[in-house]
């Protein structure tokens, strides 16, 4: 987890909840986007860029303040308005002492989940970008998004059918989650995704875990080999990227699977260290 002595955080700055709106079911695991309308002159937005919150911990902590990054899920200017308001999308987590095997909820998150429209937060940042958009827009992207990993991919998706106005490239969107309502921004609640079925280059394949109350992951692995031959052409060109974002424990998963897609550990390896110092391969992974 980060801390706030890995980040420069001396430029703090306040966003006012404008909304907070859960996009999952009441019978599922709880996510909402929240709105925040922020007022900083120096403010510059880049795709999907990280926000940093802060929030009071409990003593046992050992730290006062907490400090968590959450991807910005969408971003607006203000007309005639100095402020922005930005979104993100944060799920409320809990997690199981190691000592006395208790569960108790995750600090940031629930502090995030609990607020309500006028209440403030303690933010800073941007941090790092996340995901850029090639220059071509006949550039290849494969984009693999797990649970609230889908967040920085919402913006980016937006800015390749908005902003350039086409895409030319295949673009492959991976949405691993627990269980359909869990697809974020593509279930009942929320289907901003929907917007881009249409698009000729564009394809999300939905990924669902076969057992969901066992917590068993989606299979990301066998959804990715499913399209063995294809995604295997597509990292042969020298103009396809790869975008990761999710939990880090599915990294074995994904990373499995392309070494089954290229057939060995080795062809695999050649092939992403080419990814990685093409720049074309890039990950978030919490």
């Amino acid at each position: 987890m980060p801390d706030i002595t890995d980040f420069d955080v001396s430029q703090k700055f306040t966003g006012v909840v404008k909304r907070s709106d859960r996009i999952t079911p009441d019978d599922q695991d709880e996510v909402r986007q929240i709105s925040l309308e922020i007022n900083h002159r120096n403010w510059v937005y880049e795709d999907a860029r990280n926000i940093g919150v802060f929030a009071r911990a409990p003593k046992e902590f050992g730290s006062p303040i907490l400090f968590r990054l959450y991807s910005i899920a969408g971003v607006t200017g203000l007309e005639n308005d100095k402020k922005t308001r930005l979104e993100i999308c944060v799920k409320r987590c809990f997690y199981i002492d190691e000592v006395n095997g208790e569960k108790y909820p995750g600090v940031v998150s629930n502090h995030l989940c609990d607020l309500k429209p006028g209440d403030t937060v303690n933010l800073a940042g941007p941090f790092g970008v996340a995901f850029r958009v090639p220059e071509d827009n006949t550039a290849n992207l494969i984009m693999i998004g797990q649970g609230t990993g889908i967040a920085p991919f919402r913006p980016f998706i937006a800015k390749l059918y908005q902003d350039f106005g086409e895409w030319n490239g295949k673009v492959l969107l991976f949405h691993g989650a627990r269980t359909g309502m869990e697809l974020l921004y593509m279930n009942d609640e929320k289907k901003d995704l929907e917007n881009y079925y249409d698009k000729k280059t564009f394809e999300a394949i939905k990924v669902i875990s076969a057992r969901p109350h066992f917590d068993e992951p989606a299979p990301l692995d066998s959804a990715l080999e499913q399209k063995k031959q294809e995604l295997w052409q597509l990292l042969q060109a020298p103009n396809t990227y790869v975008y990761v974002a999710g939990l880090r424990k599915t990294q074995d998963q994904i990373n499995s699977a392309f070494v089954n897609i290229a057939g060995s550990i080795e062809k695999w390896s050649l092939c992403k260290a080419d990814l990685v110092a093409d720049k074309r391969w890039d990950e978030i992974l919490y």
